[in-house]
């Protein structure tokens, strides 16, 4: 017999009848029958009852929406009110636990998530921290109208919505080395549903280390670490053989794997000492065998490897900063082993001195360059093209049917026990991520002399450096320049503006000491304007020999002599309008509206004499229709070309080969250009997006939408300046899918931008026929 006393004596027999109906309930012979009569008795609770508005914070507040809700946590979810204002979200539980109302301010909340909770578009969870598994809440609605009408509201309040980051935005502050591998793994299992506070779905990560027998752990040596390209159940060649023998002779549906890399048993295993509560509550109050207990690390590692039915992974925990996961702090009593040994603390490989060290030591195997290189590979498995169909099959990465998103429709289910049943198995047998990409995820950039971290990008010694000390801190300058330039290219103020034509301005060149900028128009001429006095120097007419549409030259290339003010050569070129052209160590590049791109050499004519330039048609690049842009990659080896149907295509100009082509854009592609590292591409084009391809996959990873399309633009891998239709220069921070700066320009589109090698000087040309000049403001 247990006694209870309450603190609030008219509660006595809500209480108790309460206790009586749930007692009635656990007695029906059926889960189906007992699940039901359970949810009618809290759904006739909550509707007996409603949200206390004395909890406000303030009495100001305006009520925006009411509803029913639980607040989930590891192994209950607790029913309760929502409510939310226009300054705070609050959850009353009905039994009062954890406290009588637990709040959040809407001013602190950085990502909201909506989740699915039982494999139901139901939850929803809320951080208020950039970088943090656990959430500060997370809520399992009745119905999705409500969970989504909580969600658009907590969506509009926040400015620049922080949850519109997608695994596409995080791959790429991955790949350039602005997240670790472990920041970048925790996003990942945000976005594809994996919570601290659901059991059945806890974030996985990988084992990385295959070493647990040397006293000192050496991360230089491929040994030391786990083949990240397979999956647990595929390390062992042996089992493995033994398990697709298996395979081979079940029935449809065949799984490879009994059991799966994550399931509660598995996270609570772990976790056993820190949270003993949930392992008694998950074993009906008791604790697991002795033996089957988490014992030693070097043991679980070799079970993982050999045993048959053993194919777990592990928790971030392993990659954190708390250890009390591996000490008996609790004084618990977990049996004793076959040996007659206690089971205490966890045992630690000989490398590591204390369970600080050891995770100390798991840290830096993550963040190593072994790992760095491979990652990609488990994140296939995982999250990735390899999780389901032939790839899996291929990858030998093949569980059972009901671990899959989609496995099984519940709703199509009828009969209450069947569904009880299979929720049950669902919940408990482990749950496959949600997938988050189809393709082959590229791998990581591994700067050759730089550390990661972008602060300490210059702490190589010179020793190790392959270029003399003074070139190294010559190079270490004009870097930091472009470094300081892109930080501050918001603050860009326009400096000059001249009208120097008579149309719409299509082309801007500079000479190579910057005194004099030339300028091309559909006013068919050519105009050299003086910075210095301000004033044109020349102006040569191409006549009707030029397109209107297309000024750079129509069919035709002309070289004009700068010194004596006259064309001094014509090539033909095209056979329709040339629509950009770009010049690089005697090669000229020219895309034009007859579907190529033609790579010519060039022995230029002595400047005042009167020999004319040597042409020589090295390659010619074919496409299916007009090409409108090109660009050149930083070493001159790789070209980009846009064409007016949204094709982008990468060649290499070496071999006159293309490496890759992709359907980008609806409608024509205005700019594209490499990043400077040659990584990554960014297109625009006239359907308003930007688009980020993996130059070395051929890959879209990123597509961000702006309200207007961006006809021209510069950028540094992940700050972008780009000139819009409107007018406007706008400044992207393309990691995050955000407009940070707006300034303005032009009246009417900004049709073509300059900038110089340090990136602090821009000349922009519009359709208002005017020439700005800009200057950054340090």
């Amino acid at each position: 017999e247990y006694l209870f006393q309450l603190d609030v004596a008219g509660k006595v027999d809500d209480v108790t009848q309460t206790l009586l109906q749930l007692n009635r309930a656990s007695h029906l012979d059926k889960l189906g029958d007992q699940a039901a009569m359970i949810t009618a008795i809290l759904q006739s609770r909550l509707a007996r009852t409603s949200f206390d508005k004395n909890r406000f914070q303030n009495v100001s507040e305006t009520l925006h929406m009411e509803c029913e809700a639980e607040m989930v946590t590891p192994l209950v979810t607790n029913p309760g009110h929502v409510c939310i204002t226009d300054a705070n979200l609050y959850f009353q539980p009905l039994n009062g636990y954890p406290k009588p109302v637990v709040h959040i301010m809407m001013h602190n909340v950085r990502r909201i998530y909506k989740r699915r909770h039982g494999l139901m578009p139901l939850g929803l969870e809320v951080f208020c921290t950039e970088n943090d598994l656990c959430s500060d809440i997370y809520l399992k609605f009745y119905n999705s109208q409500d969970r989504d009408e909580l969600y658009f509201y907590i969506a509009t309040y926040l400015e620049n919505h922080i949850t519109e980051q997608t695994a596409e935005s995080y791959m790429l502050q991955w790949q350039r080395g602005h997240i670790s591998n472990y920041q970048y793994l925790l996003h990942l299992n945000n976005l594809a549903d994996r919570s601290c506070n659901d059991l059945s779905q806890y974030p996985v990560f990988p084992w990385i280390i295959a070493d647990y027998s040397s006293s000192e752990l050496d991360l230089t040596k491929p040994e030391t670490f786990r083949d990240l390209s397979k999956p647990v159940g595929a390390l062992n060649k042996e089992r493995l053989e033994r398990l697709q023998t298996r395979y081979r002779e079940m029935p449809e549906p065949k799984f490879m794997y009994g059991s799966h890399y994550s399931s509660p048993g598995y996270v609570l295993f772990y976790l056993v000492r820190v949270a003993p509560e949930y392992m008694l509550c998950l074993q009906n109050g008791k604790f697991d065998h002795a033996d089957r207990t988490f014992n030693s690390i070097a043991e679980t590692w070799k079970n993982c490897l050999d045993g048959a039915t053993d194919f777990k992974e592990l928790i971030p925990e392993f990659y954190e900063n708390d250890s009390s996961f591996l000490l008996n702090s609790l004084k618990l009593d977990l049996g004793k082993r076959q040996g007659g040994k206690m089971v205490e603390h966890v045992e630690l490989p000989p490398w590591a001195s204390d369970p600080d060290d050891f995770l100390q030591k798991s840290q830096n195997a993550l963040e190593s360059q072994y790992v760095s290189e491979h990652l990609h590979e488990w994140i296939d498995l995982i999250f990735g093209y390899k999780q389901k169909g032939s790839e899996a099959i291929a990858a030998h990465n093949v569980f059972h049917p009901l671990t899959y998103e989609g496995g099984v429709d519940l709703n199509s289910i009828m009969d209450p026990n069947e569904k009880v049943a299979l929720l049950t198995q669902i919940l408990e047998f482990g749950q496959t991520p949600k997938q988050l990409f189809t393709t082959p995820h590229p791998r990581r950039i591994i700067p050759k002399f730089k550390s990661l971290s972008r602060t300490s990008s210059h702490n190589v010694s010179i020793a190790e450096s392959p270029v003399s000390p003074s070139e190294e801190s010559f190079e270490d300058l004009t870097e930091e320049s472009i470094t300081l330039a892109w930080n501050n290219i918001a603050k860009l103020k326009l400096d000059e503006q001249h009208k120097i034509h008579k149309e719409e301005i299509t082309g801007i060149a500079v000479s190579c000491n910057g005194s004099s900028v030339f300028t091309t128009s559909q006013d068919s001429t050519l105009k050299m304007f003086s910075k210095e006095s301000k004033t044109l120097q020349r102006s040569v007419s191409f006549s009707n020999m030029v397109s209107k549409r297309c000024p750079l030259s129509a069919v035709y290339h002309y070289f004009y002599s700068v010194a004596f003010g006259r064309r001094q050569d014509t090539l033909m070129g095209h056979d329709d309008a040339v629509s950009k052209i770009c010049w690089h160590d005697n090669r000229l590049y020219s895309a034009s509206w007859d579907s190529t791109v033609k790579v010519w050499h060039c022995a230029p004519a002595e400047v005042l004499g009167p020999k004319r330039h040597h042409f020589e048609l090295l390659a010619e690049l074919e496409h299916d229709v007009s090409v409108n842009t090109i660009n050149l990659n930083a070493a001159n080896a790789m070209l980009v070309s846009g064409t007016k149907e949204g094709t982008i295509s990468i060649w290499d100009v070496t071999t006159a080969t293309m490496l890759h082509q992709l359907s980008c854009h609806s409608g024509t592609v205005y700019d594209a250009a490499f990043s400077p590292d040659s990584r990554h591409l960014l297109s625009t084009g006239e359907d308003g997006c930007f688009k980020v391809i993996d130059v070395q996959t051929g890959m879209l990873i990123s597509s961000m939408a702006s309200e207007q399309p961006q006809r021209c633009f510069k950028w540094d891998g992940h700050t972008v300046l780009s000139g819009s239709q409107s007018g406007e220069l706008l400044v992207w921070d393309l990691l995050a899918g955000k407009v940070i700066e707006r300034i303005k320009g032009h009246t009417g589109a900004v049709t073509c931008m300059w900038m110089n090698e340090q990136c602090s000087s821009i000349i922009t040309g519009g359709e208002d026929k005017q020439i700005m000049f800009w200057k950054l403001q340090y």
